[in-house]
């Protein structure tokens, strides 16, 4: 078994090319703007409706619109765009700042107005990705091959069933590993049109590239299906330059909360927004788990890690301060990339991936109700994959661990 897992390492990385593609530079729309969140009747909302999230009635959009265009007129806003969140009960308006104002300071006067809910900045967010350490083809085989006995657990379950919401920068969904994986690919980012990149095309290879195909690699649920949810952005050919804004995320979270997912992968960190935190409140409320990448450097992991009920997740190259965050493989795990390659990563991102991925193949042993990750006591939080699993499963083909610690997580 260990010899064929080695020659199947060499066969992979054999493939292992740095990327050409030609990908233009693009920025964050979010200088001088900012969010208006606006009440509406909720009676208005159709479940359904063609429009964002939705309504189907045009004069009642139209009514809402010149609101809001009286809004941005007497606090000195110019309205940008808006998206509809009835199931949060506002509308979300950006408002462009036309004066030498700074962002917080329209914030403070727009959030006086009585039509509004409540006002914030378009906080930028970041992926959890790092360079990787090692490209040597011995030193890439899967980490979860051995470390959650991958093969083992794929004879309990394969993700059948499950949806994962990989909300993130763009999927290359023609992929060889990911081709008829993903259920839809679509794009939030204002402004820009969808591509494939590094980050988001590497974070869906883990969780759910093709099994048993002869290329590649296997994902943690091959069986689960994707959401390709674009809502970050590549700024150049490096995993570290993958940025989110509040907006895109805002409405790729309510897209996956609408098109039932059971999954949610967050595989990035920046600031707190009520508006995103009032999204994962709903997401709970429709059953969905949310995981969220750990980063040590913002305060409690950075969003959503901190969020109470996200299932946080780090790689364990750094002592985690907080005694609920999991750790799981994420350094040098071998994955996809855009352009039919493979290559390796590391960081948090894609440790976090893992646990959707576990997370997806528990949700088809047990479709409803609470999940429970199981977490070894002696690690600090290492996530055992097989004791996870046979506690949904009701019988385990591996080698579970001994030792272990069941902690709350997933819902």
């Amino acid at each position: 078994m260990k010899s064929r897992l080695a020659l199947f390492a060499l066969a992979m990385l054999a493939m292992l090319l740095p990327a050409t593609r030609a990908a233009a530079e693009q920025t964050s729309p979010t200088t001088s703007r900012i969010l208006v969140m606006v009440r509406h009747p909720v009676d208005h909302f159709r479940v359904g409706g063609a429009y964002g999230g939705s309504y189907g009635d045009d004069l009642s959009r139209s009514a809402r619109e010149r609101l809001a265009r009286k809004i941005a007129q007497r606090n000195g806003l110019r309205l940008v765009e808006d998206w509809p969140m009835p199931m949060i009960g506002v509308d979300c308006f950006v408002m462009a700042v036309r004066d030498g104002r700074t962002p917080e300071m329209a914030i403070q006067q727009v959030s006086r107005d009585s039509a509004v809910a409540w006002a914030e900045p378009i906080a930028l967010y970041s992926t959890r990705s790092a360079a990787a350490g090692h490209n040597d083809p011995l030193y890439a085989a899967q980490p979860a091959a051995q470390q959650w006995h991958l093969a083992d657990l794929h004879r309990i379950a394969s993700g059948r069933g499950s949806r994962v919401a990989v909300i993130d920068s763009g999927i290359d969904g023609a992929h060889p590993d990911l081709a008829g994986q993903l259920l839809l690919n679509r794009n939030f980012v204002s402004g820009q049109s969808l591509v494939a990149e590094q980050h988001g095309t590497a974070v869906a290879g883990i969780i759910a590239a093709k099994a048993d195909n002869g290329l590649g690699i296997a994902g943690i649920a091959p069986g689960a299906r994707l959401l390709g949810l674009r809502a970050c952005w590549q700024e150049s050919q490096t995993l570290t330059s993958t940025e989110c804004d509040t907006l895109s995320l805002a409405k790729a979270l309510y897209f996956a909360v609408e098109n039932r997912a059971d999954v949610i992968n967050l595989s990035l960190a920046g600031p707190s927004a009520r508006l995103l935190r009032e999204l994962i409140g709903i997401a709970y409320a429709h059953g969905a788990a949310v995981v969220g990448a750990f980063d040590p450097k913002l305060p409690g992991g950075g969003f959503p890690a901190s969020v109470p009920g996200v299932i946080a997740v780090s790689d364990g190259a750094v002592a985690v301060p907080r005694g609920d965050v999991y750790i799981a493989p994420g350094r040098d795990v071998p994955t996809t990339q855009p352009g039919g390659r493979w290559f390796l990563v590391n960081g948090s991102s894609f440790a976090a991936a893992h646990v959707s991925g576990l997370i997806a193949l528990a949700r088809q042993r047990r479709p409803s109700g609470p999940l429970v990750l199981v977490a070894q006591r002696n690690t600090s939080g290492l996530v055992d994959a097989c004791a996870t699993l046979l506690r949904v499963a009701g019988q385990c083909d591996c080698a579970c661990g001994s030792g272990n610690l069941v902690r709350s997580g997933g819902r």
